[in-house]
């Protein structure tokens, strides 16, 4: 389940012991949410590599690099295309594998048309070297590619490819209206006129186990916000100390 962001909006007022047009607005709720959101998916990755080095852990609830493979699983997708360009995928954010399906038919499918071909990347001065060879050069059994310009130039020349990538998080939005008050009254549903902003509320697209870790970082930049560095250190360290449990 996503993290509810009319939940970790309330708890940070809360802590912060102020009603909702007190120390944080909507919008820089919003903005930080979103920082945050961005920053929790990019220790995973992080966190993913250190675990691939450590000991196995292969108790059901237990192994860390299936939780944090889980956790970024939310984020990954997979489309098939003859566009190389990856500024037109939705949200691009970071490339996984790239393949293509051959056929025996053509000699460039060593393993069958039902298996793709995974392309190899490779730096740009290493695909300018070994496409001056004929000894070197990529074949349609094991083709290669590197990223210039946001684009996939691929060798030997492929038509159509199959590319997964992790897309990055929609943005975070808390949005409301204003009640005869003048109060903010958080609108979980609606859009359109009266409703700020008026394409509506967007929860967190991560985990809800990391429901503490949001709370605890936008603590952190609230802090800031509001000059207190006691809300700093103390967000700070509960982050350090969850971060901490995680890794040992």
């Amino acid at each position: 389940m996503a993290i509810n962001v009319n939940t970790v909006y309330q708890t940070v007022l809360f802590i912060l012991n102020k009603e909702q047009r007190g120390y944080m607005t909507p919008a820089e709720f919003n903005s930080l949410a979103t920082q945050v959101q961005l920053e929790i998916l990019d220790k995973y990755f992080d966190d993913l590599n250190l675990f691939l080095r450590q000991a196995d852990n292969s108790t059901e609830y237990a192994n860390k690099v299936k939780t944090v493979e889980e956790k970024i699983a939310i984020f990954e997708r997979q489309t098939t295309t003859t566009n190389f360009d990856l500024t037109q995928l939705t949200r691009f954010y970071k490339l996984g594998s790239v393949t293509y399906v051959g056929t025996n038919a053509a000699g460039n499918n060593p393993f069958g048309p039902e298996y793709p071909t995974v392309l190899e990347e490779i730096t740009q001065g290493e695909f300018n070297l070994i496409n001056k060879s004929p000894l070197t050069r990529p074949s349609a059994a094991f083709p290669v590619f590197t990223i210039r310009n946001h684009t996939l130039q691929i060798s030997p020349a492929i038509t159509e490819i199959t590319i997964n990538y992790i897309k990055k998080p929609e943005d975070v939005v808390w949005a409301y209206s204003v009640g005869a008050l003048g109060q903010y009254v958080h609108e979980p549903t609606n859009t359109g006129a009266g409703i700020i902003p008026t394409t509506g509320t967007v929860n967190f697209e991560l985990s809800d186990l990391e429901q503490t870790e949001v709370i605890l970082r936008i603590l952190q930049y609230a802090g800031v916000i509001i000059r207190d560095p006691q809300i700093i250190q103390t967000a700070s360290s509960l982050v350090q100390q969850d971060d901490q449990i995680e890794k040992t």
